[in-house]
């Protein structure tokens, strides 16, 4: 399945690999994790307040429509997150420590 969002320019940047629930995901050096999931997916997370698909909403940081953790518990904004080799990032219920 093609992602939700389409990469047009800014290819030639170093690749890394992450993992979002368990799998991993190709991304970019300088990618947001919002970028990189959905360049690979399409949706970000489930809503915690219906059964809607979210993919951020502002892309600004404003509207805290994109929270995701990492899997130690620490709670990040994936459209100001930028990525970094080896993250281990959970979209579904937060992993408390």
């Amino acid at each position: 399945m093609a992602g939700l969002f389409q990469r047009v320019d800014e290819t030639a940047r170093n690749a890394l690999s992450i993992m979002v629930d368990g799998q991993p995901v190709a991304a970019l050096e300088g990618d947001t994790l919002l970028t990189a999931i959905l360049t690979n997916g399409q949706r970000l997370r489930l809503s915690e307040f219906g059964d809607g698909a979210r993919a951020g909403f502002c892309l600004m940081g404003a509207c805290q429509d994109c929270w995701v953790w990492t899997e130690a518990g620490e709670r990040l904004r994936a459209c100001s997150t930028t990525v970094a080799e080896g993250m281990k990032i959970v979209t579904g219920e937060a992993p408390w420590p």
